[in-house]
């Protein structure tokens, strides 16, 4: 790969109080430099220790989330040694396995997982549909597999985004059963009352259930616009958004600066992406008590 551009990306309004700093110069590819990459094996069928549904198995080499596996069985497309799979199968091995009648490649062992932090700005969308500005439009391929966004953020919300190889580490982080903390910085206009932050870490009903802010703190602000650091285990559709409107309180700026264990890098800005160090990713395994499918330097 030649000499890699530098992006200079210019702030035009305010930053929330926690994420206020200078811009900075760093290449969209710049995690590619100064580091040797691992390369992976040549590709193999990939052959269990332990028996495994096909929705894990095949999340786990990479080749697509759960959810798509799912999507796939019900369709009647997969097929093992001529023998139509059904949801929730489980296998002692992959040989055999094709789709639409066309062998599927999988990795030798457990794969070598990858990731990507990404600064999304607002205005693109979590999403491969086409004619829209989208976040894979800036991303490059993984060397292996395909990247499965963690959680989804709406088009006017922006802030950190992680994207991993591993199906598997995906659907546990997004899960509410592991319980994976979400922070965001929360611009509203107005200012709420301490009565209103105690009922959200009490809890609120809203229409599709109980929803809880397990923190929510004042961050200041300056006129009508007050900011609030907020954290929330799980993530429902606009869970933020209609927390405050449930109060009367519109939401103006939403921005996500922390997934877990893994916070938004200070050297970003937005629209910029770097891959995840393998402690980084070993600490996302942990996180859901996984074993990590790489081996973190010291």
């Amino acid at each position: 790969m030649g000499q890699e551009k530098q992006i200079t990306q210019r702030r035009t309004r305010r930053g929330p109080p926690r994420l206020r700093q200078a811009d900075t110069h760093v290449g969209r590819h710049a995690a590619q430099g100064g580091r040797a990459r691992r390369r992976t094996a040549t590709q193999a069928v990939q052959k269990p220790t332990v028996s495994e549904t096909v929705e894990k198995s095949l999340a786990q080499a990479g080749l697509a989330s759960r959810r798509e596996v799912a999507q796939w069985l019900a369709a009647g497309r997969l097929q093992q040694h001529g023998r139509v799979l059904q949801p929730g199968d489980r296998l002692r091995d992959t040989q055999g396995i094709t789709r639409d009648g066309q062998p599927l490649s999988m990795l030798a062992g457990m794969p070598v997982s990858q990731g990507l932090v990404y600064y999304k700005p607002s205005g693109e969308l979590v999403t491969h549909a086409t004619g829209k500005p989208q976040v894979f439009d800036r991303l490059p391929p993984p060397r292996q597999g395909r990247w499965v966004s963690v959680g989804r953020l709406d088009c006017t919300t922006s802030g950190l985004l992680l994207l991993v190889t591993d199906g598997e580490l995906a659907h546990r982080l997004m899960h509410p059963s592991f319980g994976v903390e979400r922070e965001y910085m929360v611009r509203i206009y107005g200012e709420a009352s301490p009565a209103v932050l105690t009922q959200m870490r009490s809890g609120i009903r809203l229409a599709d259930g109980p929803c809880v802010a397990h923190e929510v703190e004042p961050m200041g602000g300056e006129g009508r616009n007050r900011w609030y650091r907020m954290v929330l285990r799980e993530g429902r559709y606009h869970a933020v958004k209609r927390l405050w409107e449930h109060f009367g309180l519109r939401v103006s700026r939403l921005i996500r600066v922390r997934y877990g264990p893994m916070t938004l890098p200070r050297e970003l800005s937005r629209g910029q992406y770097r891959r995840l160090h393998e402690a980084e990713l070993a600490r996302l395994y942990q996180a859901v008590g996984l074993e990590p499918a790489v081996t973190p330097r010291a």
